[in-house]
């Protein structure tokens, strides 16, 4: 028999795979092209061409040796060492080498950082609605995730609420922004508020909190703003980053953590990040592509193909009558439900042969969540359907 907690994890396995394996079946029945699979937040805008030529310059300039040997623990220093250099450059940090560790993507960030900070039982605070993997790398280390309830009308965080859940026992708060799943951007106003809040607690309980950033959309924004840069707001700050969105390379496996130079115990929070990696099982990520990264990192794929598809998408439906928060960034609309049963209203969607993913996947009852990384024809040709489901539950 396989252990308790595996079970629990293989009853609750991931619904946004299930219905793309889903999707797939239908495919199969009804044609690709008519099937609307928005379940995936899998990156359709192609990679942007220098990643070819930068792995052709790898292949020819790097050693045998080097390129198919063991990197370090935390990484190659002359890749962690350009990563650092860019963020000085962008965000006027100080970072050096040390203040990275490269990671197998950001899921693999935030088990490293979970693995290093949690001791069972402590707590890490989520904003609902929060990517439902959370729970799982919460879980992994014998940590107790505490959700706060979401503010629907604007999904910004509920400052209010985080303020009464933290105790004694919390450990960390994770945010998310670009957010998965409402494509929401959090305000500088915002993480001043929730920085204020964190410092207060940190003073009371004398303990440390740590803020989680975890960031693979972070280069994924539409309107003409600045993206707030969190560890400006707090100094126990960790960013988990990948790649995966921003050069759609969700295949690839690369990414790193980003450790504040101000973080309380900052050497030993490194070096157990460090040892994290190594002992988790999947140790780095590739050496090709820790040795690619530095050469792309003023590359970016085109978001404008995402900002069609989302105000193509966020029009049709609004037009339709679906209510949503229109999102700033990312590649996904988080429209409500229209019906309390978003599982409900999420199966009978397949009769339209659309795939959306139900909001009680992301710990928000009541939306259902679209992923608009897909082609455009796809979304022209999903309006019907869209239609028809509005009208079924209008009669």
């Amino acid at each position: 028999m396989i252990s308790d907690k595996m079970m629990g994890f293989v009853r609750s396995s991931s619904v946004i795979r299930a219905m793309f394996e889903e999707g797939k079946k239908m495919a199969a029945i009804h044609g690709a092209e008519n099937v609307y699979d928005f379940s995936l937040g899998n990156p359709n805008v192609e990679a942007p061409k220098e990643i070819k030529d930068a792995i052709i310059d790898v292949l020819e300039t790097t050693d045998s040796k080097t390129l198919h040997g063991y990197p370090n623990n935390a990484g190659f220093e002359d890749v962690r060492l350009a990563l650092a250099n860019y963020s000085n450059k962008i965000h006027n940090t100080d970072y050096t080498a040390s203040n990275l560790v490269i990671t197998t993507g950001a899921a693999a960030a935030m088990n490293i950082i979970f693995k290093s900070i949690l001791n069972p039982n402590d707590e890490v605070i989520v904003f609902t609605p929060y990517f439902g993997e959370y729970k799982a790398y919460i879980s992994n280390y014998d940590g107790v995730i505490v959700e706060i309830s979401p503010n629907i009308e604007t999904f910004q965080p509920n400052l209010e609420e985080l303020e009464q859940k933290i105790t004694n026992k919390t450990k960390a708060v994770i945010i998310n922004t670009p957010n998965n799943p409402t494509g929401v951007i959090y305000s500088a106003e915002t993480l001043e508020k929730l920085a204020n809040i964190l410092n207060k607690k940190q003073e009371e309980t004398g303990e440390t909190i740590y803020l989680v950033s975890d960031e693979p959309y972070r280069e994924l924004f539409f309107e003409d703003i600045v993206l707030p840069f969190v560890p400006n707001f707090y100094d126990n700050t960790f960013i988990a980053y990948s790649y995966s969105k921003s050069l759609s390379l969700p295949g690839e496996r690369v990414g790193h953590v980003t450790v504040h130079s101000k973080m309380d115990d900052f050497d030993n929070v490194i070096a157990a990040l460090s040892v994290a990696n190594r002992i988790s099982g999947f140790v780095n990520a590739p050496t090709l592509w820790q040795k690619v990264i530095p050469y792309v990192l003023d590359t970016k794929v085109d978001i404008e193909i995402y900002k069609k598809n989302r105000d193509t998408l966020y029009d049709m439906i609004t037009e339709l009558g679906y209510e949503c928060v229109k999102p700033d960034g990312a590649f996904y609309l988080f429209p409500k439900s229209l019906i309390a049963d978003d599982r409900e209203f999420c199966a009978a969607a397949k009769e339209f042969r659309l795939l959306v993913v139900p909001g009680s996947t992301f710990g928000c009852p009541g939306h259902f969540r679209i992923a608009y990384c897909v082609s455009y024809e796809t979304i022209i040709n999903a309006k019907e359907s869209f239609k028809a489901l509005k009208e079924k539950f209008s009669r």
